[in-house]
């Protein structure tokens, strides 16, 4: 797990784990359609590089949000899923994309 012991309170410590540019999205995908590969995440958010992708994937295991799966398959294949923690953001996150919805209303 990542090191927490500079965090002074629990706003900071949820915003630690789950800041970044990517990770919300990435936890979006994998809440509303299921386990990924890596090359399907790749595809569903276009904009972030390979390197930042794999650096937010691995922050995001670390912080037991995430499970990787690697199979024992030439090539490897390995597949992302939430965690039961992961899995507890995603009504956040709806409530999230339905207060940017709105305001995205708001300020057009």
């Amino acid at each position: 797990m990542m090191n927490h012991t500079a965090i002074n309170c629990e706003k900071e410590l949820t915003l630690s784990v789950i800041g970044g540019k990517w990770k919300l999205i990435i936890l979006w995908h994998l809440g509303n359609d299921g386990t990924k590969r890596f090359s399907e995440l790749k595809k569903l958010v276009p904009n972030v590089t390979q390197k930042m992708l794999t650096n937010q994937l691995r922050e995001l295991e670390e912080d037991q949000l995430i499970t990787r799966k690697v199979y024992p398959e030439v090539p490897p294949r390995v597949e992302y899923s939430l965690t039961e923690h992961g899995e507890s953001l995603i009504p956040i996150l709806k409530m999230m994309y339905k207060w940017g919805k709105n305001y995205m209303e708001v300020i057009k």
